[in-house]
C-alpha cells in the first residue's frame, strides 16, 4: 500500500510560502518606491518654486557689489545698502587669500522688507526665521526702532558670500557660525570690524539666557549645552527648534573662540578648516581634539557671558555697554582700530 501525503496542508504550506515571497516582493517595492518618493528634487527647481513674489510697491536700488529690492523707505534702504558694502569689504578682506577675483562677478540680491509683520507673511523659509538666504537672493526686514535694524540682512549676506563669493565647503555649524560672527559685528566709522561685538544683535542679546552652571557635564547631560561633536556632525542633536538660540549661542561663540579665543592660536587653523570643509574628522586634524577645545570653548563663552552681563545691564537699549574682544580672552584688543586692523594676522586681530 502506497502512502499518499496529505494534499491540504502541502496546499497551505505552499499558499503561505508563495504568500510570504510576494509580500517580499512587494515590500522591496515599496521601498524603492519610497525612494524615488524621498529623493529630493533639484535645487534649483525647488529653490525656482520658493521664491516669494515680489510685492507691490517695491523699489529697486543698485551699489557697487548689490542690488537692492526694498519696500522700505527711501532712508532705511540707503542705511541697509551702506552697511552691506562695509560688510561686503570686511568680509573680503577677512578672506582675501580665498576668494578669486574673477569669481561672482555679477552682482548680488538683497530683498528688504520694511517690517517684521510683512516679511513673515512672504516667508519661504522656516517659521521662526527673521530672515532667509535662498540662493540667489537675501531675504530680511528692515528692524525699524531697534539700535541696529540691519543686523539681520548682514548674517544672511554672509551666507551668500559663503557660497557665491568664497565658494566654501558647506558645514552647517561653520556656515552659521561665520554668519552670527559677521552679524553681531560693530561698524564703526564706516567699517565692519569683525569679531567686535555689538550687543544689540542676535545672538548676542540671549546670552544672558543661557543658563550654563559653570560645569560641562552638568549642562550636557541637563540639555543646557549641545557637545561640540553632535554640533558639528548633528548626530544624537537636539532638535533645533525647540533649541533655537542656544544653537545659534554655541554657533556664534564657537567660531568667535576660534578666531579669537586662546590669544588666537586656533586661528589660522580654522581658516584653514573653513576652506577644507568642517567634518569632525577634520577638525580634529587640523584644530585638535575635540573634547579638548569643547573645555576651553565652554570656559571662553562663560566669560563672554559673565562680561555682557556685568557691563550690558540693559542690552538691547542704545546705551548698553560694548562688549570687547578683550574681555572674553587674553589678548589685547584695546588699541585695535579699524586703521590697523588686519584680518590675516595669526592671531584673528
Amino acid at each position: 500500500m502506497k502512502f499518499k501525503p496529505p494534499l491540504l496542508p502541502i496546499i497551505v504550506l505552499v499558499a503561505v510560502a508563495a504568500l510570504l515571497l510576494y509580500w517580499r516582493h512587494w515590500l522591496h517595492e515599496q521601498r524603492a518606491a519610497d525612494r524615488v518618493a524621498n529623493t529630493p528634487k533639484p535645487r534649483s527647481a525647488v529653490r525656482a518654486a520658493q521664491h516669494p513674489a515680489k510685492l507691490p510697491g517695491a523699489t529697486s536700488v543698485e551699489t557697487t557689489h548689490y542690488v537692492i529690492t526694498s519696500t522700505a523707505s527711501q532712508d532705511e534702504t540707503r542705511l541697509v545698502a551702506e552697511a552691506a558694502e562695509h560688510f561686503h569689504a570686511a568680509y573680503t578682506l577677512f578672506f582675501n587669500e580665498n576668494i578669486d577675483s574673477t569669481h561672482a562677478q555679477h552682482k548680488l540680491k538683497l530683498t528688504l522688507y520694511k517690517s517684521q509683520a510683512q516679511f513673515k507673511a512672504s516667508n519661504r523659509s522656516i517659521p521662526w526665521a527673521e530672515a532667509y538666504y535662498l540662493r540667489p537672493i537675501c531675504y530680511a526686514y528692515y528692524a525699524r526702532g531697534e539700535p541696529n535694524p540691519y543686523h539681520w540682512m548682514i548674517h544672511e549676506a554672509t551666507h551668500q558670500l559663503n557660497a557665491e563669493v568664497a565658494g566654501f565647503k558647506k558645514s552647517k555649524w561653520i556656515d552659521e557660525g561665520l554668519a552670527t560672527y559677521f552679524g553681531t559685528s560693530r561698524i564703526e566709522r564706516e567699517r565692519l570690524i569683525p569679531g567686535k561685538i555689538d550687543p544689540n544683535t542676535y545672538p548676542i542679546w540671549w546670552l544672558s539666557n543661557s543658563e550654563l552652571t559653570g560645569s560641562l557635564d552638568a549642562d550636557i547631560l541637563s540639555g543646557r549645552w549641545i557637545p561640540i561633536r553632535a554640533l558639528i556632525t548633528g548626530q544624537n542633536a537636539p532638535n533645533i527648534n525647540s533649541n533655537v538660540n542656544r544653537y545659534y549661542i554655541q554657533y556664534w561663540s564657537l567660531s568667535h573662540f576660534l578666531f579669537h579665543g586662546e590669544n588666537g592660536r586656533y586661528a589660522n587653523a580654522y581658516r584653514q578648516l573653513i576652506v577644507e570643509g568642517g567634518s569632525l574628522k577634520n577638525f580634529e586634524v587640523i584644530i585638535g581634539p575635540a573634547d579638548k577645545i569643547e573645555y576651553e570653548w565652554y570656559r571662553y563663552l562663560q566669560a563672554a557671558i559673565k562680561q555682557f552681563e556685568e557691563e550690558s545691564q540693559n542690552a538691547l537699549s542704545e546705551t548698553a555697554a560694548e562688549i570687547r574682544p578683550q574681555a572674553l580672552a587674553s589678548v589685547d584688543f584695546n588699541q585695535l582700530q579699524p586703521d590697523s586692523y588686519n584680518p590675516n594676522s595669526g592671531s584673528g586681530s
